[in-house]
């Protein structure tokens, strides 16, 4: 065998093995959570740096757009990493790790829920938007890596991808954002739109 097909090997093998071990105790109760947020016509946020930001928006696509259904009321999504104008203005005006704590402050109310996605576990940012998300009684959801670092004592609910590789981390953060999001789309369906 090559070296190049050693490697994709190693890496399909890699999320095979992550895959299979995820906490599906946890993810049902982040589910329940967002569920609870749709019943209730509560805002579910969610913010990401880098990789994880485009995580972010595309979970905020998949949520915002993804679960309409025809004549059914509609889940309300926010990416607070999706303003460029306010992100650069609270970095350059405050400090870059209030980018996503201050528009939580101006935009969320209590009962809300904020999906905060970290492969580390520790960016500066993310960890300041859960203690603005406590604060304000917002229940917060950690989507984190690496044995998830300072955000998992932090939030609400933690899912913590069993793996140290930032790859196979947030590649297993939008297999969530599928699994979740064709979850809430069935409910909001009344059962169509599932896998089965």
């Amino acid at each position: 065998m090559n070296e190049r097909r050693r490697h994709i090997y190693a890496y399909l093998n890699t999320l095979k093995s992550v895959l299979d071990s995820l906490p599906v105790d946890a993810i049902e109760r982040v589910l329940d959570v967002l569920e609870k947020a749709y019943r209730a016509d509560k805002t579910i946020f969610i913010c990401g740096n880098g990789g994880s930001a485009a995580t972010a928006s595309h979970w905020t696509c998949d949520f915002a757009k993804g679960t309409v259904a025809p004549g059914a009321k509609r889940l309300r999504m926010i990416c607070l990493n999706d303003s460029v104008t306010t992100l650069t203005a609270y970095a350059n005006d405050v400090s870059y790790d209030q980018v996503f704590a201050e528009p939580l402050r101006t935009f969320a109310k209590a009962g809300d829920a904020i999906v905060l996605l970290t492969a580390s576990g520790n960016s500066p940012s993310i960890l300041e938007a859960a203690r603005a998300a406590r604060e304000l009684g917002v229940t917060s959801i950690g989507l984190i890596g690496f044995g998830g670092g300072k955000l998992a004592s932090l939030v609400d609910h933690a899912v913590i991808v069993p793996c140290r590789e930032y790859g196979p981390v947030e590649d297993l953060h939008m297999i969530l954002d599928h699994v979740i999001s064709l979850h809430l789309r069935a409910i909001i369906a009344g059962g169509q739109g599932t896998c089965e």
